[in-house]
């Protein structure tokens, strides 16, 4: 089988992936961006696998040896699925891959800003510390995560970790399900207003779908609390960019850590990036889910999915 593999670097080029080329003869690119290049680089392809390159109609149209398309990636927003169905070609995805790195990640960017670590890293690189004449300095105040409650938003893998380090971390946890079909009974379910008007932290962990699109816009965010941090490591367009950045001038919530952006990588004319000062705004370049571990396993996990297709049997099957 040919198999062409479009954004090998999507998974970072220390990774390797030699292991492939036991399943087919394989075609690597390191990166492949317009709709072009895809319909060039696929149409002998009967095994296609990407990550953010476009699947559907006018890319693959030229391609009728397509049968599967593998995601490097647990989402599919990039897939067309009802083409690909008509089609007859079967999508697969990796999942759970990189669901302990994501909450990690949350983590890491809840503590920064709310511990104001930035300003403190600063204040002693600078020699500010050293100058001073006692041995402490708390001239921005930070408060603890015991006691505070927690609102997550989508209760799936990554956001049930979520759930039991903030349990550990001593938080209150709710949390909304955008479906309203979630089956989680450990939390407290409740709905978009409540969830807003309590939240200390919110973090997202939704998929991207028409019910999750600017989930948090001018509205949500007024609804939050002034001392209120908002965390995104779902997908970008869950939150309005501009509505945030208008709400974190305005001193409406007192921060956000975001992985995922409307567009990427960040475009300047997205207002966020204006923003310079890390103690309001983190914002890194969609690698939550990115560690060493987590790349090997979705590595991995493709490898497997492939293995499982010519073998006639269904893994990770999306359509």
């Amino acid at each position: 089988m040919n198999i062409v593999v479009l954004e090998r670097n999507s998974v970072g080029p220390d990774i390797p992936v030699d292991c492939f080329s036991e399943l087919g003869t394989v075609t690597y690119y390191r990166n492949t961006v317009t709709m072009e290049e895809v319909r060039e680089r696929v149409k002998d392809a009967d095994i296609i696998v990407a990550n953010k390159s476009p699947m559907c109609e006018e890319s693959l149209k030229e391609a009728p040896n397509v049968k599967l398309i593998c995601e490097f990636a647990t989402g599919y927003d990039n897939c067309d699925l009802a083409y690909c169905k008509s089609r007859g070609i079967r999508v697969t995805n990796v999942v759970d891959y990189c669901s302990a790195m994501v909450a990690q990640h949350t983590f890491a960017l809840v503590l920064a800003l709310c511990q104001k670590l930035p300003h403190y890293d600063n204040y002693v690189k600078s020699g500010t510390y050293s100058a001073q004449d006692r041995f402490s300095n708390f001239d921005i105040p930070f408060y603890e995560l015991e006691g505070k409650t927690w609102g997550i938003v989508g209760m799936g893998n990554i956001g049930k970790r979520v759930a039991k380090i903030a349990t550990a971390f001593g938080c209150r946890v709710i949390f909304h399900s955008v479906t309203g079909k979630s089956t989680v009974t450990e939390y407290p379910q409740v709905d978009k207003d409540t969830l807003l008007h309590e939240s200390d932290f919110l973090s997202l962990h939704c998929p991207l779908s028409d019910l999750s699109r600017n989930f948090i816009d001018k509205d949500a965010l007024a609804k939050m609390k002034p001392t209120a941090y908002l965390i995104n490591v779902a997908r970008g367009p869950v939150v309005n960019n501009t509505d945030l950045y208008e709400a974190l001038e305005a001193g409406q919530i007192s921060g956000a850590g975001l992985d995922v952006l409307e567009k990427e990588p960040l475009q300047l004319t997205n207002p966020l990036s204006k923003i310079k000062d890390s103690n309001k705004l983190i914002i890194t370049p969609h690698l939550a889910w990115g560690s060493v571990e987590a790349r090997m396993r979705c590595v991995e996990g493709v490898y497997e999915n492939i293995k499982a297709f010519q073998r006639g049997e269904e893994r990770n099957v999306v359509i």
